[in-house]
């Protein structure tokens, strides 16, 4: 069952699993260009296999079409600032939601990718996935100074939106913080490799092993 409902005050598409509840809980968060099918599709996901799964619409009804750029970087500029507000919000209420069995992680792809660890700097989130996150190297000194949760991160090695070594420097780091986490490159494989309602940028070996390493990392951290 989906439905747009509000948590707290934040928006967003819910989706919950069909069996009796409670359920861990996911938050899924959007690409730059808001929430749209592909998000959805990811949070019915999740919720199909047994997680209260909710994505937050972080632009307030706004969305840029998938290739409008001019459009996304706006969105992001407009409603950046308050996303990781938003987020501590719905953590909130997820954590002490009846349907919830007070386990709450998060996933995020692009944008939403360093928006699910900027969430972990605030909360004690009991897992973070991080799809190619764009922008997390303007965050790593928060991260080394409050992340306490694991990490799973995802990544392909043709990603030029992510710069040289990010992703290295990420590995390291968490390292260095001592938590659990997974870093993967997946081979011949660039930005938005899971994003399958677009052939230009979808890998489908990528996007099975990633579903599958998200799915086991959930299942140890949240089940």
């Amino acid at each position: 069952m989906s439905e747009l409902i509000k948590l707290g005050n934040v928006k967003g598409h819910l989706a919950k699993p069909t069996c009796g509840g409670p359920w861990p809980a996911v938050i899924v968060i959007q690409e730059w260009w808001g929430l749209d099918e592909q998000t959805k599709s990811i949070t019915d996901r999740f919720a199909g296999i047994g997680y209260l799964a909710f994505a937050p619409d972080l632009y307030h009804g706004e969305l840029a079409q998938p290739g409008d750029r001019e459009t996304a970087s706006m969105l992001v500029q407009k409603y950046g600032p308050g996303a990781s507000d938003g987020l501590k919000s719905l953590y909130d209420v997820l954590k002490s939601h009846p349907d919830c069995t007070g386990k709450v992680g998060s996933v995020g792809f692009c944008f939403g990718g360093r928006m699910s660890l900027t969430l972990g700097i605030h909360r004690q989130l009991d897992a973070i996935c991080t799809f190619y996150g764009g922008g997390m190297q303007t965050i790593f000194e928060q991260l080394r100074a409050h992340l306490k949760a694991p990490v799973l991160g995802l990544f392909g090695d043709a990603d030029v939106s992510i710069p040289v070594g990010t992703v290295e420097e990420f590995d390291e780091l968490l390292d260095e913080i001592g938590v659990e986490h997974k870093v993967i490159v997946y081979p011949d494989s660039g930005h938005a490799f899971f994003r399958d309602s677009d052939p230009d940028v979808y890998k489908s070996e990528a996007s099975k092993d990633a579903w599958e390493q998200v799915t086991k990392f959930f299942g140890k951290h949240l089940d």
